[in-house]
């Protein structure tokens, strides 16, 4: 059960980073856009907002616009900070980019908070030291 709810989790957090990078391009994101980003069904993303509405973490207009609220904007963020501090890390390592980059995609969502944190903590001294 644990394994089964923490993909969901883990699936719902790729969702709202997906669709935050997506309405910084474009204003208008739709479904159609995130199912193009992810490479899934529109009836899977159908049900993906669905399920996101109902825990109020996106609001999708009559017109079909999908839009995060505060709290869907939060996790988005949280996510998408720890992609590029795990992605910026691994590249130091000498991991080439397009590695980091799923490797940091599958990182993030298992990291503890205090990992986390120490490991950006790090990232930003040694940028300060560049």
């Amino acid at each position: 059960m644990f394994y089964i709810q923490h993909k969901a989790e883990e699936s719902l957090e790729d969702y709202l980073e997906t669709i935050m990078l997506l309405t910084r391009k474009k204003a208008d994101t739709h479904a159609i856009d995130i199912a193009r980003e992810l490479g899934f069904s529109k009836p899977s993303v159908s049900v993906a907002l669905k399920n996101m509405r109902e825990k109020k973490l996106v609001t999708v207009s009559a017109d079909g616009i999908v839009a995060l609220t505060d709290e869907g904007r939060d996790i988005a963020e949280k996510v998408y900070e720890r992609h590029m501090i795990l992605t910026e890390w691994l590249e130091s390592l000498g991991v080439p980019r397009e590695t980091a980059e799923k490797d940091a995609c599958r990182i993030e969502h298992d990291m503890s908070e205090i990992s986390f944190d120490a490991l950006k903590k790090s990232i930003l001294e040694k940028r300060k030291d560049s």
